[in-house]
């Protein structure tokens, strides 16, 4: 975090990583976020999920189900109830996440509902290398929500070669992507008019605070979220109220005159060629492609 955030800050323009949006106060903000009437992605990936479940698993056919930023694991348990009734005593399932406590509560969770559910969290950031529990093949390798979009396509093919390597003969992989639509309709979601997002947004800054005892006051920034329509994604800041003088242990001090943005997050939107050329790049190859009726959200399964 430390090298992290030292070198965001001083980067120009400035920037933080979105994984230190998830603490366990921004994992419950999130899924708030997911439950808000202007993000649509959820409700559109739980639609094709209930509607194509069936399907993936008939292909698939695994005896483990992997996570990758798993979360409340929500939908999740559209594949994971797929799985039971295709053998109720022998599945086993591996969320993995960066934040340990919302990955406790959440595992904890799934075992009151899914007693014969072999569950083995992974407390790891998912875009780095990390080793796996002992668990019965195939696999079918989930990341779902979109997350992809939070990383460059380029970074996304760095993600998605470590994932290829962590798969097996007979394993397939199963992504998410947010379609692209209409600005408006994008830019509404990350705008919700309650102030969700915005205080997910303004999190970051606490989990900093917390991690490496900086001084970051939240009151003191504005959420901004805009889409870029050359980059295809939306770009999500936190724009300074004032000149402000930031104080980080082992950082020193920095300064954010008024109006200056931070970079907290960016979320590409892409189309079936983007999802088919990041996927091929890290070694994968698209065997079904879903949509819903409306090309809102897509979901790829793919095999090495």
């Amino acid at each position: 975090m430390l090298r992290d955030v030292g070198e965001g800050l001083r980067a120009t323009p400035p920037r933080l990583s979105s994984k230190y949006f998830y603490d366990e106060r921004g994992s419950q903000l999130f899924d708030a976020i997911t439950r808000l009437p202007e993000y649509y992605p959820t409700r559109a990936e739980r639609a094709l999920l209930e509607r194509c479940a069936a399907q993936i698993i008939d292909i698939t056919s695994p005896a483990t189900l992997l996570e990758l930023g798993a979360g409340s694991s929500d939908k999740t348990r559209i594949l994971i109830d797929e799985m039971l009734q295709r053998n109720p005593s022998d599945v086993t399932f591996l969320p993995v996440d960066v934040s340990a406590d919302f990955l406790a509560v959440s595992a904890a969770q799934l075992r009151s509902e899914y007693p014969l559910l072999r569950i083995s969290p992974v407390t790891a950031d998912f875009a780095a290398d990390f080793l796996l529990p002992p668990h019965a093949s195939p696999t079918l390798h989930a990341f779902l929500g979109s997350t992809i979009g939070n990383f460059t396509p380029a970074q996304a093919v760095t993600l998605l070669r470590t994932a290829r390597e962590r798969m097996c003969p007979g394993d397939y992989f199963l992504l998410g992507v947010d379609l692209r639509k209409n600005p408006d309709v994008i830019e509404r979601a990350y705008n919700d008019s309650r102030g969700v997002t915005a205080e997910f947004n303004k999190n970051i800054l606490n989990v900093i605070n917390d991690g490496l005892g900086a001084n970051f006051d939240t009151t003191r920034f504005s959420h901004n979220a805009t889409y870029n329509r050359t980059e295809n994604r939306i770009e999500m800041r936190l724009v300074s109220r004032g000149d402000q003088e930031i104080g980080i242990p082992s950082l020193g001090r920095m300064q954010i005159a008024d109006g200056e943005s931070i970079l907290t997050e960016f979320s590409y939107k892409y189309d079936e060629a983007l999802a088919r050329q990041v996927l091929a790049s890290s070694g994968l190859k698209v065997r079904k492609w879903l949509t819903d009726d409306a090309d809102t959200f897509a979901l790829a399964l793919a095999a090495r």
